[in-house]
């Protein structure tokens, strides 16, 4: 419980970032919440860490450059084509099923060093890491509002 306030309360400090080119360090400071938060909660020892990390690391990073492409810059959408929203609807399911091959790899590949149990474990870790991400920035978004009011 501890650990969490501590992370509730670096997320607060997190929030305050408002340039670009501290939203790198953002995007870097909660990655680097989620490593502690998912390290600590899985118990993961030096020996298994060395081994998860890497796995992890590039499963992310890949899941990255797929949700950029979901997420890219949308045209006006009374503007498009049928054919344009066609061939968007159909780079969404590529992006889908991409999505699914790299979580199939993810669990494969960490199969080999963690048990079944543990990897459920930390798909609910990282659930409850983005719920409580989100919490915290209805939060922050909400104390901005009343400060302008």
């Amino acid at each position: 419980m501890r650990t969490l306030l501590i992370i509730l309360l670096m997320f607060s400090g997190l929030w305050q970032m408002q340039s670009q080119d501290k939203h790198d360090n953002h995007r870097e400071k909660i990655k680097e919440l989620k490593t502690a938060f998912l390290t600590q909660e899985l118990n993961l020892d030096k020996n298994k860490a060395q081994k998860f990390w890497p796995i992890y690391n590039e499963y992310e990073s890949k899941l990255h450059q797929l949700r950029k492409r979901e997420h890219r810059d949308l045209p006006n959408l009374e503007c498009i084509t049928e054919d344009d929203a066609e061939n968007m609807l159909e780079e969404y399911v590529a992006i889908e099923k991409q999505d699914y091959v790299l979580k199939e790899k993810l669990f494969k590949d960490l199969r080999e060093i963690m048990s079944a149990q543990e990897i459920i474990k930390l798909h609910k870790l990282e659930d409850e890491f983005h719920k409580k991400l989100i919490k915290e920035y209805r939060a922050r978004k909400e104390r901005e509002k009343k400060k302008q009011e």
